[in-house]
């Protein structure tokens, strides 16, 4: 099976990259190369997709059984690769998001037909955007689309709430024995998911012949709060866990950047139905749990000190809304 990943050297990608070359498939990777991911037996077309004369030069004379694109997030770029792949390929998988969901939630499973509809953040807007354009090319043009709506996948990241992501500010910040925030009051519930498992979901989807015009989340069903998860990361990072709990709602108001991480995803309980995913995937199961996941994330970051990186502004961050909230208390 041949397949083209624009980007596959991500957060979530290169787990899926290295899977399918495993399971035998002739993967093309398309990106600037500029991350220091080298995935063994993956053919690489470099270029930057965000150049549309140059994407269009760079796939001609190329077809594929499927192409993913991992780096879409507006309407411009999916009607892009409509008008380029149209005849290239039998499956086009977009990477759409769970945060798509309701927000607030009207039910508390959420499963694929739950609505979309995300009045907090303008990051899920676009996806939602993105997917309708997509389904109408389906319904009126046959376009072969699947969408796929992850949720806080980690491995190569430190998924919390606030306060890192790609960067080690966090767990560098447990291990000098300061404050951390943990929104709301640290009981609502989250999925968190850990790539290799995502991973064997998604390489099922690619050229699946029944998946064309489906979505699917693909998620861990273990179900943990925020208190539960912040505990294991301090464990595995060897700190004490010193948190203090903040509203959502505050935190948003002294940086109006989290509305949208906290208020239109993270700050909603939410529980996965991965029923779908499993009855077009019989062998996907999430096997890591998170306390051991986190474990090895943070073990890949301090294999080499380069990983480490400091953002001095999450820092700052913490430290300001830590001062304000403590500034209002009696």
């Amino acid at each position: 099976m041949k397949v083209l990943f624009i980007g596959g050297t991500g957060n979530i990608s290169t787990a899926v990259s290295r899977l399918c070359i495993k399971k035998g498939m002739e993967l093309y990777l398309l990106n600037r190369g500029n991350r220091p991911v080298n995935i063994d037996g993956a053919n690489v077309i470099q270029g930057d997709y965000h150049n549309p004369e140059q994407l269009k030069a760079l796939m001609d004379g190329y077809s594929f059984d499927c192409v993913v694109n991992w780096i879409a997030f507006t309407p411009e770029h999916v009607q892009r690769d409509v008008e380029i792949f149209r005849d290239k390929t039998s499956q086009y998988i977009f990477i759409s998001s769970a945060s798509a969901y309701q927000k607030p939630g009207g039910h508390p499973v959420i499963t694929e037909s739950t609505p979309l509809y995300n009045p907090y953040w303008s990051y899920s807007r676009d996806k939602i955007a993105c997917e309708e354009y997509l389904n109408a090319q389906f319904r009126e043009h046959g376009f072969p689309v699947t969408i796929v709506r992850p949720s806080h996948t980690y491995d190569m990241v430190i998924p919390v709430s606030l306060g890192s992501w790609e960067d080690f500010t966090i767990i560098e910040r447990m291990r000098r024995g300061e404050e951390v925030i943990i929104h709301g009051d640290g009981t609502s519930l989250w999925t968190l998911t850990h790539s290799d498992d995502f991973a064997i979901g998604f390489a099922g989807l690619i050229g699946h012949q029944q998946a064309c015009g489906h979505s699917f989340h693909i998620t861990s069903d273990e179900i943990l709060n925020w208190n539960q998860i912040y505990e294991a990361i301090a464990e595995a990072a060897g700190a004490p866990l010193k948190a203090v709990h903040i509203p959502s709602d505050f935190i948003s108001s002294i940086d109006k950047n989290q509305t949208g991480n906290l208020l239109g995803d993270k700050a909603q309980s939410v529980i996965f139905d991965n029923s779908k995913i499993k009855r077009f995937v019989p062998d996907y199961k999430a096997v890591i749990p998170f306390r051991q996941g986190i474990k090895r994330s943070i073990e890949w970051f301090d294999a080499d000190p380069k990983r480490r990186k400091i953002l001095p502004e999450n820092d700052a961050m913490l430290d300001r809304i830590l001062a304000q909230y403590k500034g209002k208390m009696p």
